[in-house]
């Protein structure tokens, strides 16, 4: 360990991630990924003393006691594989990246953490270029976040900010289509919505608010079978979202049967 216990501890919370530098990844599984997108982030990996079988790893592994490694985890029962990664410093800008992409995902005080991580894991897996998030939202960093994001939080650039709505607007002003999700919409799927674009999605109880969707130039909804189920998670309506705006933006290929369950949404 290249750092004293307590500040491996700290990084369960923000204000230690924000001051180390650095955040915590759990698991085989979830560090792999983070060494398949960005080996050089990951600063050290520890391990307990059973044995791994970790495959190829980018730097050496430091072995610790179970309990040590348990002090360190936030999971209740660690898998006994843990990273060490570097926290990319302009997470927490007030500015875009200079290259954004074509299609971005923004989320407005979603506050579960399993939720953002869920999303970003979303936005990854369907081509998604970055997250911006209100400073609101629950920290893409935490622990639970990161194990929802399956070691995809680097896999798209995020930002989470107090001035995410100005971030919005200057995005809308550079030619990029603000579409939001909300049950006040019009079916999607019904016309194609070319690249680039900006999905979206508001708080798991009260939705988006007033300003976001006067911002939207097109408001959209999932229709369900509300006699089964009075609505879907956050986390699963954006991935139909973004799965079926990804239709029309190249991202992803639809079939015959497929396209014809996206225009029947």
């Amino acid at each position: 360990m290249s750092h004293p216990l307590r500040w491996y501890k700290a990084l369960k919370t923000q204000e230690g991630r924000r001051e180390g530098g650095a955040f915590l990844v759990e698991g085989r599984r979830a560090i792999s990924q983070i060494a398949k997108c960005c080996p050089e982030s990951i600063r050290e990996i520890l391990v307990d003393d059973r044995p791994h079988h970790l495959g190829e790893l980018p730097i050496a592994v430091s072995r610790v006691s179970a309990k040590t490694l348990q002090t360190i985890a936030a999971a209740q029962n660690p898998q006994g594989v843990l990273g060490v990664v570097h926290l990319p410093p302009e997470t927490y800008s007030d500015s875009l990246p200079a290259n954004a992409g074509r299609r971005v995902l923004l989320l407005e005080d979603v506050q579960d953490p399993g939720n953002i991580g869920t999303l970003v894991r979303g936005a990854a897996a369907l081509g998604f270029d970055g997250v911006l998030m209100s400073e609101k939202c629950a920290d893409p960093f935490s622990p639970k976040s990161v194990q929802a994001s399956a070691g995809s939080v680097l896999s798209v650039w995020i930002r989470r900010s107090a001035l995410w709505f100005a971030m919005a607007r200057a995005l809308k002003q550079s030619s990029f289509a603000l579409i939001a999700a909300d049950v006040s919409g019009k079916p999607l799927g019904r016309s194609v919505v070319k690249a680039p674009l900006v999905l979206l999605l508001g708080n798991e109880g009260r939705g988006l608010s007033a300003p976001s969707l006067r911002l939207a130039d097109r408001v959209v909804r999932i229709p369900i079978e509300q006699s089964r189920a009075q609505s879907l998670n956050v986390a699963s309506a954006g991935a139909v979202c973004m799965y079926v705006l990804g239709a029309g933006t190249g991202t992803i290929r639809l079939r015959d049967g497929d396209a014809r369950a996206a225009e029947a949404l």
